[in-house]
């Protein structure tokens, strides 16, 4: 009976696994360094679960407030996976007292192989002390992006 009821145990636990998978896309690049991941379920929907991520701007003064990120489930803000395509838009605002800055990472990339999507970023930088123009319009930074999902 034990070995009934652990052969059941295990055979349910296979098909939860296989009920779910993953997405993920970094850089390395002169201008930013990112991480970002999530696991994706295989139905209703497909909503993705356990978002996280860190971003790093290369550049920016010790110590800004804007120079390091982390991401977390409430960050991505939408996302698109298909055979085709992986689209991803991750937006995070920094408030500190009478300040209002965010950073906004947009990735679109294209299915080059079966689980590999390659294409660009685009990270839109809100510094409202930086912005002597004060007509809020973001710096953007782009590069090329690689990105993964199973």
């Amino acid at each position: 009976m034990r070995t009934i009821i652990c052969a059941a145990a295990l055979l349910l636990s296979a098909s939860a696994a296989s009920a779910s998978g993953g997405i993920w896309c970094n850089v390395d690049d002169t201008a930013v360094k990112f991480d970002v991941g999530a696991g994706v379920t295989r139905g209703m929907g497909g909503p993705t679960f356990n978002f996280s991520g860190t971003l790093e701007i290369l550049g920016r003064p010790v110590g800004d407030d804007l120079s390091k990120t982390a991401f977390e489930n409430s960050n991505l803000t939408q996302y698109w996976l298909d055979n085709k395509e992986l689209r991803l838009n991750i937006y995070r605002e920094h408030q500190l007292p009478d300040i209002y800055n965010y950073v906004e990472l947009t990735i679109l990339t294209k299915a080059s192989d079966e689980g590999v999507y390659d294409g660009q970023y685009t990270l839109a930088i809100y510094d409202n002390a930086a912005d002597a123009d004060k007509d809020g319009k973001p710096v953007e930074l782009t590069g090329k992006v690689s990105c993964g999902a199973e």
